[in-house]
């Protein structure tokens, strides 16, 4: 069973925003030449890589809701010009948008069991992904979602 990270989106104020910088680091990336996945930096290095790149992903935390996730493609460690140690996660540059779910706010990332995590949008069918984000969000709250 995959392993999952969670973890708050520091400076984006909705999926959008999260998105477009998605968007911008891929094309950056394409334009010199690389893969067009996007990374994220942490300073704790997760201990349980097998299971998290078994197909894990990084679900994001927007304003007080999971809202997206992103696929781990890849884990690596560095050493900073600092000399700290880091965390680099490889991530798909597809953003899935998820079920709205309610989360504290809480600092670094967490490990999410797939029992705990949203659903993807896509899956649930009928026409949800045409649903405004708030009528999404307060039909999740409600636990109609």
């Amino acid at each position: 069973m995959a392993l999952h990270i969670i973890k708050l989106c520091v400076g984006a104020d909705s999926l959008e925003d999260l998105r477009e910088w998605v968007s911008e680091r891929a094309m950056s990336a394409i334009a010199a030449g690389l893969e067009p996945h996007t990374t994220h930096t942490t300073r704790m290095v997760p201990k349980r890589v097998d299971e998290l790149l078994d197909g894990g992903s990084l679900y994001w935390v927007i304003k007080g809701q999971v809202q997206a996730r992103q696929k781990l493609l890849g884990i690596e460690t560095f050493t900073d010009v600092d000399g700290i140690h880091r965390c680099r996660l490889i991530l798909d540059p597809s953003v899935i948008e998820t079920a709205s779910q309610p989360r504290r706010a809480f600092q670094g990332w967490r490990y999410l069991p797939q029992e705990d995590v949203p659903r993807d949008l896509d899956s649930l069918g009928g026409g949800v992904n045409e649903l405004p984000a708030d009528l999404r969000r307060e039909l999740s709250e409600l636990g109609l979602l």
